[in-house]
């Protein structure tokens, strides 16, 4: 297996994304309609699908193509989620300008823009209920155990591990923004759907950074 991947052959990834989003489109609204407007599957499918429509053919590289999802995420997909998202991906995008390879250094960096992306235009912090409470804990884990020792595949597991774990630690959450906060303690005992998305966006890409490896 080798350590990194060429940045220019891995757009596919963004293919993978908006693949995973569509399967999973019904999961996320039906999370969504617990505490909130039940739409989030749906949303998302609809921002992503966008998105894949201009890749076209030969796909860009993997930072033209996280572009490109990015601003049509802000574009059309509304609400908060659009420019959180947006952000969350053009902040990972950023870190591979002027790249040749993706490995577990330049990983470090794209996940720590993307949290840093996403807390700087977002009313939210860790702890309140949304994707932070994923990707935060996602992040700390990959850095951590990077620096630990552990190879950039391990280090994506471990990653994978931290963002479900964040995920599911949402369920005992009361939410402190958005329209769930009105819901007060009610909004404690489920999922938050936006953290939900979030693990799995990065399951998915450290599924696909695996395989690149592998292959």
């Amino acid at each position: 297996m080798t350590a990194s991947i060429a940045i220019k052959d891995a757009g596919g990834l963004v293919v993978e994304l908006i693949e995973a989003i569509n399967a999973n489109r019904g999961w996320l609204s039906e999370i969504d309609g617990a505490i909130g407007d039940g739409d989030h599957g749906i949303n998302m499918s609809k921002g992503f699908t966008a998105a894949g429509a201009k890749l076209g053919d030969p796909l860009p590289s993997l930072p033209d193509a996280l572009n490109t999802l990015s601003e049509t995420l802000i574009e059309d997909l509304g609400g908060s989620m659009g420019p959180l998202y947006g952000y969350l991906f053009s902040s990972m995008a950023d870190e591979l300008e002027g790249q040749e390879r993706l490995d577990a250094e330049v990983f470090a960096k794209m996940m720590h823009a993307a949290f840093e992306g996403v807390k700087e235009i977002g009313s939210a912090d860790v702890g309140d209920k949304t994707l932070l409470d994923a990707l935060y804990p996602a992040t700390e884990a990959f850095d951590e155990a990077w620096r630990s020792g552990k190879d950039f595949a391990e280090s994506l597991d471990t990653m994978s591990a931290a963002a479900e774990k964040g995920r599911d630690a949402t369920v005992d959450m009361v939410a402190k923004v958005g329209r769930a906060s009105r819901l007060g303690e009610r909004s404690r005992g489920v999922l938050d759907a936006g953290a939900t998305s979030c693990c799995l966006i990065l399951q998915t890409l450290a599924k696909g950074i695996k395989q690149r490896m592998q292959g």
